[in-house]
């Protein structure tokens, strides 16, 4: 029988949601996301073949970008970059961010009482992505800049979010990850990855030793919210330079654990 109006139907198969879905708007987010530090630039032809769409949408999309602000072509070169203009999205979703708020005073005291470098991680797929950073008057090997992205399964900050997870979800993600050897130190074996999160799970916090750069190591706990359910990770920085793998451990991981637990007793009391 018939409804009488044009809106789409819920349906199991999930048919109502297509009818909704704007392929234009995911093209245009497509060429945004193409532009990277391996892609700085790029001919119209490059767009197309990074976006796997037709040179013609590709036309269009960048056309539209120029003319919003995000996208600007060299006047020599004629080859497209992106504009400032694209990181105000990123920025909205930082200052929208609560959670960055609250988490920012302990991240600073954890940075004076570890005398390292500390940071922030959110869950984003199957990565972390650093939204918020305090970093030491120290060497730090290796920079991370807001917005970067690291692996779960091979780092501190995303095995402690793993490790607060339930274990069918946590393997699920590991599951869907790409494991690749970054380092010769990289684990990428499922079944010791889930005994390192047993090993998380029962300690209160995660550790990475150079498996995503060498000289740098990690310890990570995960921020928790008024379920229990993990949403962000603290993790401090312990350059090998510095540090030993065992007096990381020792010293740095208490800390660590005391700041994510503050963090989390205080989204608790915002929800």
């Amino acid at each position: 029988m018939s409804v009488g109006n044009n809106e789409p139907q819920d349906t199991d198969n999930g048919e109502a949601a297509d009818v909704l879905f704007n392929q234009s708007l995911e093209k245009g987010i497509a060429v945004l996301r193409a532009f990277s530090a391996q892609r700085r630039t790029m001919t119209l032809p490059e767009v197309a073949q990074a976006t796997s769409i037709t040179k013609s949408s590709a036309q269009r999309m960048i056309y539209t970008l120029e003319k919003l602000g995000f996208v600007r072509k060299h006047p020599r070169t004629k080859r497209y970059q992106l504009t400032p203009h694209v990181m105000q999205i990123g920025f909205n979703y930082l200052a929208a961010d609560t959670l960055i708020d609250v988490a920012n005073p302990f991240l600073s005291e954890l940075t004076n009482v570890t005398g390292e470098t500390t940071n922030l991680t959110e869950p984003d797929g199957n990565e972390m992505v650093y939204v918020a950073r305090f970093v030491c008057m120290k060497f730090v090997p290796i920079h991370m800049p807001i917005g970067s992205r690291i692996p779960m399964y091979c780092t501190a900050s995303g095995r402690a979010y793993l490790s607060a997870l339930p274990e069918p979800d946590a393997r699920t993600l590991l599951e869907a990850s790409e494991r690749v050897a970054h380092t010769q130190h990289t684990t990428t074996d499922l079944e010791k990855i889930e005994a390192l999160l047993l090993q998380a799970r029962r300690n209160g916090y995660a550790s990475n030793r150079e498996e995503l750069f060498i000289g740098d190591m990690t310890v990570a706990a995960p921020v928790l919210d008024s379920e229990r359910r993990p949403v962000a990770s603290v993790h401090v920085v312990a350059p090998t330079s510095r540090w030993t793998f065992a007096d990381a451990q020792q010293r740095l991981a208490p800390a660590v654990i005391d700041c994510a637990r503050g963090i989390s007793n205080s989204i608790r009391t915002l929800s």
